[in-house]
């Protein structure tokens, strides 16, 4: 099992869009655990499309969370690093 996050936030203009995507993996294992997960953006691929992007305040975001857990296809996205995010859960 993975838990996928999908965070998202105000930009300057008040468009509440993407912030971050980021997964893990549960532990099996009984007890507290803290994981660190790295968080990425999808980035357009070209100087006009991030110009659209910024003005119209429509970037680009997964429409499937599948996405961020499998990577397969993901190869070919061109993303950015965008901080961390840590998360603790217990496991029974």
């Amino acid at each position: 099992p993975q838990i996928v996050l999908s965070v998202y936030g105000p930009d300057f203009f008040g468009h509440d869009v993407v912030r971050g995507y980021g997964a893990v993996h549960v532990p099996f294992v009984p007890g507290r655990h803290k994981r660190t997960i790295a968080m990425f953006v999808p980035e357009s691929t070209s100087r006009l499309q991030q110009f659209t992007s910024w003005f119209t305040g429509r970037r680009p975001e997964f429409t499937d969370p599948k996405v961020v857990a499998q990577g397969e296809g993901r190869e070919v996205t061109r993303v950015r690093s965008q901080g961390f995010v840590t998360i603790s859960f217990n496991v029974m």
